[in-house]
C-alpha cells in the first residue's frame, strides 16, 4: 500500500524495526548516517536499500528537514556503497519513491541502489 510522503512517521515501520535490531537484515554497509542492506525482493542482481538512521518519512521530509551535513552523508554513503559493490564501471540506478503517486510503500525515506545488469528504461 502506498504511503503519503508527508504523513507522520510511523516508528513501527519495517525499516525502523531493522534499525532497532528487531528484524534482521543482510547488511552491506553501515556508518553514522546510514544502514544499507540487500532487498528481500531484488529487482536486479544487485539491489541494496540505503536508509538514513534518523526518522524521515520520505525524500520530501528528508530534503526539508535533514541538515546539510546529513544530506551529504547519506549521498556520499550511496556513492561509496556503489563503488564498494563494483557498480561504477557498468553503471547503476539510484531511486527513491516519494509519496503515493510514486508508489512509496515504506514510510521511511530510503534509496534503492540497483545494478549488476542492464536495467530497463524508465516508464514514459
Amino acid at each position: 500500500m502506498a504511503v503519503h510522503g508527508t504523513g507522520p512517521y510511523d516508528p513501527d515501520n519495517i525499516f525502523a524495526k531493522i534499525l532497532r535490531g528487531d528484524i534482521p537484515c543482510k547488511k552491506v554497509f553501515e556508518n553514522e548516517w546510514v544502514l544499507a542492506f540487500h532487498d528481500i525482493a531484488p529487482k536486479a542482481p544487485v539491489h541494496v536499500l540505503i536508509i538514513p538512521k534518523k526518522a524521515y518519512v520520505s525524500f520530501i521530509d528528508f530534503s526539508k528537514n535533514a541538515s546539510a551535513e546529513e544530506i551529504a552523508g547519506v549521498m556520499q554513503s550511496a556513492g561509496r556503497i556503489a563503488a564498494d559493490l563494483h557498480l561504477e564501471d557498468a553503471g547503476y540506478r539510484l531511486i527513491t519513491n516519494a509519496g503515493q503517486n510514486a508508489g512509496q510503500e515504506v514510510p521511511h525515506f530510503h534509496l534503492h541502489l540497483m545494478g549488476g545488469k542492464a536495467l530497463p528504461a524508465f516508464p514514459a
